[in-house]
């Protein structure tokens, strides 16, 4: 049955993608976050394709219509609509041949389509390449990275006419906002199209190199840590001393005894907790499509503990610090540190929930004499031994257990320590 606007309109997303039919093959595809693409299913040369025709409401369903009806006519002439997108150049009915490259530019831009040979249809292009390989949070940041800052400049621009000065004006424009590491990746982004445009014969010059020296330097930054022992005890007593959520407080409770990232403490699951061997293994959402590493993660006795008592809240869920709103979600990305701002510590220049892992780096070699190399692969950073070989993340596990059970009664002696001087963090709660 033929869709109209109305049904269009009204349309909700749900939890995964699905499909409304118009006819001829064309389809509305109702993405979970609300977005409507029109898409046409065609068979050409035996084989099954589907052709991307625009966003919904910028393209109407008369529109849409329009657009499936010119891509039949050239599949009746033997011609592949997607082939000619890809070949930059449309030859179909002598109609459409009459028709000014103006005329075609006009209206790709009025379906919000990247003009072909344009900047931004070779950045997609490559953006589409490189995106299976990453993960889904990088890969969000790299596009809207591009829509946001480079695509409004020198999208349309022919990719062989992308001059020096161009990228420059956008890097100024980024660092004008005080974002100097974005200006940094945006000339990045900016150079590797531009390589792939290279590389696919679209142009012969990368101008990226040329801006060497033209940009402010990047401003190294540390995640702020307490490093010192008489520093860590009263920070101690005052994360024991918070009261607002269970799980939460099980988060500040768990965290400076794994030192594991933030994104990955919060995102622990049940699944990967092996409460026999006490150990956590899991492979960070970063690296997941890439190397598919395993981490391991000695779980001391105290963290065990906290685990029992954090099941009976979470376990039937799969998240062990699961959202107080949804027990199908972590936490938020920004409950740890919004947990010390409310304890009163300076989350900038004291502590934050990243700060754990320097803690326990510099302490745990500093004070009780731990390899390094064991530390850094405690802290799942890529640790090469003498000949250059990476080592198997699973190595020195008996070495790692007794570390990890030396930091967690080092804290607890810290904590429960009368002659330890008092440092001024914050407040109770």
């Amino acid at each position: 049955m033929a869709l109209t606007d109305t049904q269009i309109k009204q349309a909700q997303p749900a939890e995964k993608q699905y499909k409304l039919t118009d006819g001829a093959g064309l389809f509305l595809l109702l993405h979970p976050n609300g977005s409507k693409y029109w898409r046409l299913k065609y068979r050409f040369a035996g084989k099954e394709k589907t052709l991307a025709l625009g966003v919904y409401p910028e393209i109407s369903l008369k529109q849409a219509r329009a657009l499936r009806d010119d891509a039949r006519k050239l599949i009746a002439n033997g011609t592949d609509p997607a082939e000619v997108r890809k070949a930059e150049k449309i030859s179909i009915t002598a109609e459409r041949r009459q028709r000014s490259e103006a005329e075609m530019i006009d209206r790709m831009v009025e379906a919000g389509e990247a003009v072909p040979g344009s900047f931004e249809a070779v950045a997609l292009e490559w953006f589409a390449m490189q995106e299976p390989t990453w993960a889904p949070a990088h890969a969000e940041k790299v596009i809207n990275r591009l829509r946001n800052n480079v695509f409004p400049y020198i999208g349309r621009t022919p990719v062989d006419q992308v001059a020096a000065p161009d990228v420059l004006a956008i890097i100024r424009r980024i660092e004008a906002r005080g974002t100097t590491d974005t200006a940094h990746r945006a000339k990045q982004n900016i150079g590797q199209v531009m390589r792939y445009a290279i590389a696919t014969g679209r142009t012969t010059n990368d101008p990226t190199p040329s801006l060497t020296g033209a940009l402010k330097p990047r401003t190294k930054g540390h995640f702020a840590a307490v490093t010192e022992p008489k520093d860590i005890a009263p920070l101690l007593r005052l994360m024991a001393s918070y009261r607002g959520s269970p799980i939460t407080q099980a988060a500040l409770t768990i965290a400076p005894l794994v030192f594991i990232r933030p994104g990955e403490l919060r995102t622990m699951q049940w699944a990967d907790i092996d409460f026999d061997a006490c150990e956590l293994r899991y492979t960070p959402p970063k690296t997941r499509k890439k190397t598919a590493v395993e981490i391991v993660v000695p779980l001391a006795r105290q963290v065990i503990d906290a685990l029992r008592e954090l099941e009976q809240l979470t376990g039937g869920g799969r998240y062990v610090f699961a959202s107080v709103r949804s027990n199908s979600r972590p936490m938020s990305g920004n409950t740890v540190n919004a947990a010390l701002k409310r304890l009163g510590i300076d989350t900038k220049n004291k502590l934050t929930g990243h700060g754990f892992r320097a803690m326990a780096r510099t302490v745990l070699e500093e004070v009780h004499g731990f390899r390094p190399e064991i530390l850094e692969l405690q802290l799942a950073h890529a640790v090469r031994d003498p000949l250059g070989r990476a080592y198997n993340r699973t190595k020195h596990l008996a070495e790692r257990k007794r570390m990890m059970q030396v930091w967690a009664d080092y804290l607890d002696e810290l904590r429960e320590a009368k002659n330890v001087i008092h440092g001024s963090f914050g407040r109770a709660v």
